[in-house]
């Protein structure tokens, strides 16, 4: 870890996510859905965008290995820090022409995420951010939300559906009822507005690895805390993030 150069890996993180932005950008709401096994969508602009990102990172860091959603692990893990890369997260939004999708990239360390970028491509946005530096956009340093009263706090959740997979719909009916601003802006565009404190907290289930390892680096990095759930009913990963009163609150809910 001692050996690790954070600024290289962050350039290339930065690097990867400008490729998948020429891949995906032209090809937004220009390109045919196709489904996968488990039923969820894939586009062309997926693969393409993860073949760039993973030909990048290769060559920049040979050392690594890889993790994608759609082409899997590359290299042995093991000890070795890896990438963890999702090209299109939000595919069912990007599918239906809504531009709220991200690119995600992290480099995990020992099982550690020591690295994590949230790119916005069609928002012309980005979030990064290292351990021990901060979170950032652009020149602004993100901090999250401050709010300690769930009365008042504007809380995001991910997809019902996801609540169902995961066991957890008793859960969800409870936050409906007991919380006055619930709001449902999923997948990493709801983590980016909790990183950047214009959502001060998030329940997010049925999660996959990629889908979190960016984010578990950079809510801490804002200041925040980040938790798991634990016992899914799906096996999935279950995230809790934002105001650390919040998650607090928000974990004895669930």
């Amino acid at each position: 870890m001692a050996a690790l150069d954070l600024d290289h890996a962050l350039r290339a993180a930065e690097a990867a996510c400008d490729l998948a932005r020429a891949e995906i950008l032209p090809r937004f709401r220009r390109v045919p859905v196709e489904q996968k096994g488990d039923g969820s969508p894939v586009t062309e602009a997926d693969r393409a965008a993860e073949r760039a990102m993973r030909e990048h990172l290769r060559r920049a860091t040979p050392e690594f290995a890889i993790l994608g959603e759609e082409y899997g692990t590359e290299g042995a893990p093991g000890g070795r820090p890896t990438w963890v890369v999702d090209p299109i997260d939000g595919t069912r939004g990007f599918a239906r022409g809504i531009p709220l999708f991200a690119t995600l990239v992290a480099l995990v360390v020992e099982g550690e995420p020591v690295l994590g970028v949230i790119d916005l491509p069609a928002l012309g946005e980005r979030i990064r951010g290292a351990r021990g530096r901060g979170a950032w956009r652009g020149e602004e340093r993100l901090r999250v939300s401050t709010e300690t009263d769930l009365r008042r706090a504007l809380i995001s959740h991910g997809d019902p559906f996801c609540f169902d997979l995961a066991g957890r719909r008793a859960a969800f009916t409870r936050l409906a009822a007991e919380l006055p601003l619930l709001r449902g802006y999923t997948d990493a565009f709801g983590h980016a507005l909790v990183i950047a404190g214009s959502v001060d907290a998030m329940v997010d289930l049925s999660l996959s690895p990629w889908d979190v390892a960016a984010t578990e680096c950079l809510v801490p990095e804002a200041g925040g805390r980040v938790e798991r759930l634990a016992d899914l009913a799906d096996g999935k990963i279950g995230i809790v993030l934002g105001a650390p009163a919040l998650v607090e609150q928000l974990l004895a809910r669930l």
